[in-house]
């Protein structure tokens, strides 16, 4: 196997990792302890692969080395037989696996994310249909044993929402959910549509990498601060004190607000929180300009113009366009269930990362 010197290389790691971690003094450094904790974990499934394959491989060995004995009687030889049935593709398989393992991993796959849902064209439909995106994808998310929490919301006059911010998080959030992003189309007949004509409306889905403090440096002085009294729903106490917060950064003009807690300081808070997915993810826009072959895999660049997928309910059919996916389980889809679509879109990008390794080596 090609890559048995890069795996040997992560076992002899995964092993001074061991002897580090078990180092007493490293308990008065809580952030290396973290970093070298985070790193052992990574590694896991890699050895546990490996170490799988390894055992695959011997086993064929072996097998092979009986039918090759002279000396071997029948009975031995026909267990060999039996045990090499199959071998094969199991090797094969397991190969695959730990190339898939070893693919460069996205710096921010770990992280949780901040879910940007916007109506577009279609006036209220597209409000509505947000609604029902802001839904699927909540629902989504409690069927991963994710946590769900609102973050701000924009309600539309006519019913739906003109923008909801919902932040998830969990285990490798980011890897599953950033291809989301992009524009997701609808077509249905909507409630007051009289003569039943089918309407096309849009929403755009961001999907952005939770920041860390560490990870952007705001200064304080760029910031600004706005107070206000919240509007919507919560009872009197909402519209007689200055609860919702809206904070602009004046060099880059982004600006986060929150009204969804009574509390000023939890509003503040997540209005920081995302300020810094925000900055972060200007500064990466900012970088990926500055280069004029930036990588783009099959699955598109999760730009927000760009239409990722339909949901046509006349038909009960979603596709994405993206990897020509098409299923007819449309109730089920809006209710959460994702995991078909998300799965195959993984394996569409391990599959272009894979393809483009081996041009590489060719």
């Amino acid at each position: 196997m090609r890559l048995t010197k890069q795996l040997d290389g992560i076992v002899d790691r995964r092993q001074e990792l061991e002897g580090m971690l078990g180092n007493p003094d490293l308990a008065n450094d809580p952030a290396q302890l973290m970093k070298l904790n985070k790193e052992y974990a990574a590694l896991a499934p890699v050895v546990e692969a490996y170490q799988e394959y390894q055992k695959l491989v011997q086993s064929r060995d072996e097998a092979k080395e009986i039918l090759a004995d002279s000396d071997a009687d029948a009975d031995m030889k026909e267990l060999a037989n039996m045990e090499l049935d199959g071998l094969p593709e199991q090797i094969e398989a397991a190969e695959r696996e730990l190339e898939i393992l070893l693919l460069p991993k996205d710096e921010d796959d770990d992280r949780n994310v901040l879910v940007e849902i916007r109506a577009g064209a279609g006036g209220a439909e597209a409000a509505l249909f947000a609604g029902d995106v802001l839904r699927m994808y909540t629902r989504y998310a409690e069927r991963k044993g994710w946590k769900a929490e609102l973050m701000e919301i924009s309600e539309s006059d006519l019913g739906g929402y003109k923008e909801a911010i919902l932040r998830i998080a969990g285990e490798n959030v980011y890897s599953v959910l950033k291809f989301e992003a992009g524009g997701h189309r609808v077509q249905r007949v909507p409630e007051t549509e009289s003569q039943g004509r089918i309407h096309t409306s849009a929403v755009t889905v961001a999907v952005l990498p939770e920041a860390e403090e560490v990870d952007v440096d705001i200064n304080p002085a760029d910031l600004r601060v706005d107070t206000y009294r919240a509007s919507g729903a919560g009872g009197q106490h909402v519209n007689t004190t200055d609860s919702a917060v809206r904070i602009t950064h004046v060099p880059t003009g982004i600006v986060t607000q929150c009204q969804d807690d009574r509390s000023q300081h939890k509003n503040r808070d997540k209005a920081m929180s995302m300020m810094r997915a925000k900055l972060l993810q200007h500064e990466r826009e900012q970088a990926d300009k500055e280069r004029a072959d930036a990588r783009k895999s099959m699955v598109g660049s999760g730009d927000r113009s760009e239409r990722i997928r339909t949901y046509n309910f006349p038909q009960s059919r979603v596709t994405d366009h993206r990897i020509n996916l098409t299923v007819h389980n449309l109730a089920e889809i809006m209710d959460g269930d994702l995991m078909e679509v998300t799965k195959n879109l993984t394996e569409a990008d391990q599959a272009a990362m894979l393809a483009a390794m081996a041009e590489e080596v060719a």
